[in-house]
């Protein structure tokens, strides 16, 4: 009787020390598994840090367009407000301050365009 007691506290001891073996391993993994991907954010911010000085660009910049090509890929890099590209093409003259006569009639020509668009609404 004593002897089975004995048998079945060295059984119990024996498998918590697997138990507590297995768990301090599945921990170990899991620090290993931290620290890699903590080096490869501290490798990623400074290549974002390199590459936004040599461009003139602020990393964070870099960050959002790397993150949004991640996430969708070339149609995540597209404007979304639609001031790339689109929309008018005469209001880079609103601040140009030496026009051209051709510019200058070109933007006077689109402005009463655009009035006469603006009147038909109203009639």
């Amino acid at each position: 009787m004593i002897m089975k007691r004995r048998q079945l506290c060295l059984k119990r001891k024996t498998e918590q020390s697997e138990v507590a073996q297995e768990e301090q391993k599945t921990i170990c993994d899991l620090l290993l598994k931290k620290n890699k991907l903590f080096l490869d954010v501290l490798t990623r911010i400074s290549l974002l840090k390199k590459i936004g000085d040599e461009l003139g660009i602020s990393d964070t910049t870099i960050g959002k367009w790397v993150r949004a090509y991640e996430k969708d890929g070339i149609d995540g890099l597209k404007s979304k407000t639609g001031k790339c590209g689109s929309g008018n093409p005469y209001s880079a003259l609103y601040v140009k301050k030496n026009l051209t006569e051709v510019e200058r009639l070109r933007l006077e020509l689109a402005k009463k365009e655009v009035e006469c668009e603006r009147l038909k609404k109203v009639i």
